[in-house]
């Protein structure tokens, strides 16, 4: 697992302040993950938009609206009379990119229905039909979580904890599942406490206190999400303490596979609401020694997947990772 995170001690009444908390605020939301797939997927007007994901109508008027508030798209007219808009995504939202093949890798690695995944990705630099891999930009070398060392970074700040309400979306029974790309990855991203969850494991805090401490959340709350991610084999759960019994909580390989997730979706994060002081969080690639950078890797070469790069070729069964 990742190298424990160098920390300076906690302030009262406040929490450490990262990239990843400020893009969960946002982007911690299951049907917004899924709509910006399927404006990516090219279903970016909104009769196709309800087609894709068979989310109800008001739900995906108001996550459409407030996305262009905050700047991931943008309306569109394409048809004068009547009048017709259709999504096109901002800056902001093109550069989740790499977020969504990370999204991608762990998906077919790890989720119950990646043989049922029928598109496929081709990468025009290379020519071949591939996997997404998270991969150093100064080696190029594939990312293992045991390879990450972390430490406070200049842009670190404490903030008062607010969290904005949402009703919480866990039931995929109405999701057109054959449709997406990543419904269980989403899934667990798309539920922001989950997320908080996870950064504090990843970074060394493992007993029910210390993660409380670190993401704010309500005793009720952080008990049903890490029995949640128990459930779903994220976290283990050892007992250091009994009368009464105490429990740690520790990734699995299962979630140190979903961590380049995170991490880039750090590096997004950091470009959209760093601190003009630097990176809050800072990562090195022990391998070779430089800072890590994460970047969307080929499986099939050592290079880049980009927008530009990347070619979907749908009704055509992907090239798989198996979990290991």
């Amino acid at each position: 697992m990742p190298q424990p995170f160098t920390r300076t001690a906690p302030q009262p009444g406040l929490i450490r302040s990262c990239s990843i908390w400020r893009a969960l605020e946002e982007l911690g939301d299951f049907p917004t993950l899924l709509i910006l797939e399927a404006i990516w997927l090219g279903d970016n007007r909104f009769e196709a938009i309800c087609t894709r994901t068979s989310l109800t109508r008001p739900l995906i008027s108001g996550r459409l609206k407030s996305l262009e508030s905050q700047g991931y798209i943008r309306r569109s007219v394409y048809c004068e009379r009547p009048v017709r808009h259709e999504f096109v995504l901002e800056q902001k939202g093109i550069d989740l990119f790499p977020v969504t093949m990370m999204l991608l890798f762990w998906e077919r690695k790890w989720s119950s229905r990646r043989h049922a995944l029928a598109i496929g990705i081709t990468h025009s630099a290379c020519g071949h039909e591939t996997t997404p891999v998270p991969r150093c930009r100064s080696c190029g070398g594939a990312v293992r979580a045991e390879d990450i060392d972390w430490q406070e970074g200049p842009g670190l700040g404490w903030i008062v904890p607010h969290h904005t309400r949402r009703r919480q979306q866990r039931d995929r029974t109405v999701i057109a599942e054959s449709a997406m790309l990543f419904v269980e990855a989403a899934e667990i991203l798309g539920d922001r406490w989950s997320g908080l969850a996870l950064r504090s494991v990843f970074t060394g805090l493992h007993r029910f206190d210390e993660i409380q401490a670190d993401s704010a959340m309500a005793s009720n709350i952080l008990s049903d999400r890490l029995g949640w991610l128990v459930e779903r084999g994220m976290l283990k759960a050892r007992r250091y303490q009994t009368r009464p019994d105490r429990y740690g909580y520790y990734p699995t390989a299962k979630s140190l596979d979903y961590l380049p997730i995170l991490l880039m979706l750090q590096l997004w994060g950091d470009r959209h609401f760093g601190s003009a002081n630097g990176p809050p969080v800072l990562l090195k690639h022990r391998p070779c020694g430089g800072a890590l950078e994460l970047v969307a890797g080929c499986g099939a070469c050592e290079g880049e997947l980009t927008v530009g790069t990347v070619q979907l070729v749908r009704g055509h069964a992907p090239v798989e990772a198996a979990p290991g």
